[in-house]
């Protein structure tokens, strides 16, 4: 029989044949007595998977996902199709351009792939509780935005109760940049999390303003005027939304102006967005490497055909490092959980600090700090609020601090402080100052 007879869409049991040889036969790792190969294809059927993200990464997660026996998907994205993702984001076509990317991702799975259903939701991950996410089994990220990974990373230690195993989510999440890739498997509370390893995708460096304002040479450069000096100079809305593609695309036209003034080609709408986003760029050949590595996570964490990454045990690693530039290689590793993390930790961080600093200079140390990458960021001190960003009355009440410099607040070394931000509700930052 040819091998497109076995992959026929309409022969159920021949199109698994090959997979089922896997999942339904004990791995090396496993006791062979205790092993029930139809209950492994049993909960897969019923098992429900979120995969959040349909992008270059999350359409290639989704398809794997299906091919790999999953029957129950639910996909989150509130982003619409532009016609620049079409030479990567394979699932879309033309016709589909302003569609949302979770829907149309759903419609081509499904009719590919019989028997799986996957329900799309058109909106952020921040718009849904615990309850929402306390009925999947596993969660695979394909996101190319680092404050959303932190945001769904917290969302699940936090709902972590040691009473309940059945709460504990794994998190397998994949992430891209050119040709260079990782993959890791998180359990939350159990090791470590994303908040742990934030200082491995430090901030990228920030463009001095009198670049911006005088002699841009870059594409990037004309889109961040329009961003930092325009807007605020204009104000054409009363407030940025960066997911709003109106914002987006005045942002374009002016960063467009702004680059013919100077002779400056390679502003697009798509680079503007991903510039204002800070959107990590994509390569198609990258996102399928990674994808596989993900979903091949989610199919042992299923399965147990094979021991995953983040599997209990002392050297067993949770990372793993793809790096096509030269050839391919790939590097597994153990990251160790923090003590001082913020989120899944108990204890303060020290920060290094100058006396002399400024409230206001402390507060932006934060934007660029490897281990907080916190935009907009209150801060209370030992009984005491020095600076809050909300509500407004607060925040106009407390402005004066801004000014003052630590020792001038009351600050010494040893002191402890808690920074949160609205972008990570729920996160409480613990800082003891240190003076340098």
């Amino acid at each position: 029989m040819s091998s497109a007879a076995l992959l026929r869409p309409g022969s159920d049991v021949k199109r698994w044949k090959y997979l089922d040889n896997v999942r339904t036969r004990p791995g090396a790792f496993i006791d062979p007595d205790e092993f029930d190969g139809q209950a492994v294809v049993d909960n897969m059927n019923q098992m429900k998977i979120l995969v959040i993200g349909a992008g270059g990464l999350g359409c290639e997660i989704l398809k794997n996902l299906a091919l790999s026996g999953f029957k129950n998907i639910s996909v989150i994205d509130m982003d619409t199709i532009d016609i620049s993702n079409l030479n990567r984001q394979f699932l879309f076509r033309h016709a589909d351009v302003g569609k949302f990317k979770a829907e149309v991702a759903a419609k081509f799975v499904e009719k590919r792939v019989k028997g799986v259903k996957i329900t799309p939701y058109n909106c952020k991950i921040q718009d849904f509780d615990e309850d929402f996410y306390q009925q999947f089994q596993i969660v695979v990220c394909g996101l190319d935005s680092i404050e959303a990974r932190r945001w769904i990373n917290a969302t699940l230690v936090g709902m972590v109760d040691d009473e309940n195993p059945d709460s504990m989510k794994p998190l397998i999440d994949g992430g891209t940049e050119g040709f260079k890739g990782q993959a890791r498997v998180i359990l939350p509370t159990m090791g470590s999390c994303i908040e742990c390893q934030l200082d491995m995708h430090a901030p990228r460096a920030a463009v001095p303003l009198c670049t911006l304002a005088s002699i841009p040479r870059q594409p990037e450069h004309c889109i961040e005027w329009a961003h930092v000096i325009a807007w605020d100079k204009e104000k054409p809305f009363p407030q940025l939304d960066k997911d709003d593609p109106e914002h987006i695309t005045w942002l374009y036209q002016k960063a467009l102006e702004r680059a013919r003034e100077f002779n400056i080609s390679g502003v697009t709408y798509s680079l503007t967005q991903g510039v204002v986003k800070n959107i990590i760029p994509a390569i198609a050949a990258t996102n399928s490497v990674i994808a596989a590595a993900c979903c091949n996570e989610a199919l042992k964490i299923a399965s147990s055909c094979a021991p995953f990454l983040g599997s209990p045990g002392e050297a067993e690693p949770n990372y793993m490092m793809y790096s096509g530039n030269d050839s391919i290689y790939t590097y597994t590793f153990k990251h160790e959980k923090k003590d001082d993390c913020p989120v899944c930790g108990s204890k303060a961080k020290t920060l290094k600090v100058n006396p002399r600093w400024t409230l206001q200079e402390l507060i932006e140390s934060f934007a660029t700090l490897p281990e907080a990458q916190l935009k907009k960021p209150s801060v209370r001190a030992e009984g005491k609020t020095l600076y809050m960003q909300f509500p407004p009355g607060l925040e106009e009440q407390t402005r004066p601090n801004l000014g003052k410099t630590l020792e001038e607040l009351g600050l010494t070394a040893g002191t402890e402080i808690a920074v949160t931000d609205p972008a990570f509700m729920g996160v409480t930052f613990n800082f003891n100052l240190s003076f340098a």
